[in-house]
């Protein structure tokens, strides 16, 4: 397992590209038969993928975890971006396709996933952050979201913004987790910026062509930088730094965020008028 210790403030403002790219960008995820985990010392988040071609994948205990097995301790947001598979909690089997949601709650000892074709197979996108208390696992069918339709053409930014787990749907400890698909025609995500003084986020970008990207804006608002992100790639968003992005497509963001406030309404906006 990768581990990655994001900059400050204050050392964020001198770093070089590369630099700026070890520190806040997880790439190399979603590798055919594998699980690949990184872990991210704020709020001791963890993001992965997992893959599982003609043999399921266990999602085991981390060794450095100290723990028994990976949910004693955690707990789990999974959203599937690639084609129809399973994934199997203690014997539960639960179906997700494409864009469907799994939370895993704490305690939770048996985790597999599988692929229902290797040809084509599930590829498992999750956040896990830790956890003092239990919630019932609770699969959720994107076909029976209500997605929240913002912006408009004339701003580039028209899109669908649909929330999984939060306080007023699945139940969690810590974890809130969504994604937002930008319409075709769109680019724009997130602006005017975001800025969660009390919570870390994570964003997956994901459904870009090859030579498409996202420009991810990212800093205090007075001294931004941008990293170029490309499909499947994901962009790690302390407290202390705004979040919105443009793509040279539309495309679709899953984010999830952890820290001592779950509400999802408590983001401050920030005035596009006082970037720099």
């Amino acid at each position: 397992m990768r581990s990655i210790q994001v900059a400050d403030a204050v050392r964020f403002t001198r770093m070089s590209t590369e630099e700026l790219r070890a520190s806040f960008l997880i790439d190399g995820l979603f590798a055919p038969g594998e699980i690949n985990l990184t872990y991210i010392d704020l709020d001791h988040a963890i993001v992965g993928s997992v893959v599982p071609l003609a043999e399921p994948l266990t999602l085991e205990a981390l060794p450095s975890s100290h723990s028994k097995f990976f949910a004693e301790h955690r707990e789990i947001g999974i959203l599937n971006v690639g084609d129809v598979g399973v994934v199997l909690v203690d014997g539960v089997a639960h179906d997700l396709a494409f864009l469907d949601t799994l939370y895993i709650g704490k305690g939770s000892e048996h985790i597999t996933f599988l692929s229902l074709s290797a040809q084509s197979p599930a590829e498992y996108y999750l956040i896990s952050y830790p956890a003092h208390k239990s919630f019932p696992a609770a699969r959720v069918d994107v076909g029976h979201t209500r997605p929240v339709v913002s912006g408009s053409p004339r701003n580039a930014d028209l899109q669908r913004n649909t929330r999984i787990i939060h306080p007023g749907g699945v139940q969690s400890c810590q974890l809130t987790m969504g994604f937002t698909e930008v319409a075709i025609g769109s680019a724009w995500n997130n602006f005017p910026p975001q800025l969660h003084k009390r919570r870390s986020e994570v964003r997956l970008y994901f459904e870009l062509k090859p030579n498409d990207c996202v420009l991810h804006l990212l800093g205090p608002a007075h001294e931004t930088r941008h990293i170029v992100v490309s499909n499947k790639q994901v962009v790690v968003t302390p407290s202390w730094s705004i979040h919105g992005g443009v793509g040279t497509s539309n495309y679709i963001v899953c984010w999830g965020m952890g820290g001592d406030h779950p509400a999802y309404d408590e983001p401050e906006m920030v005035s596009p008028d006082t970037l720099r």
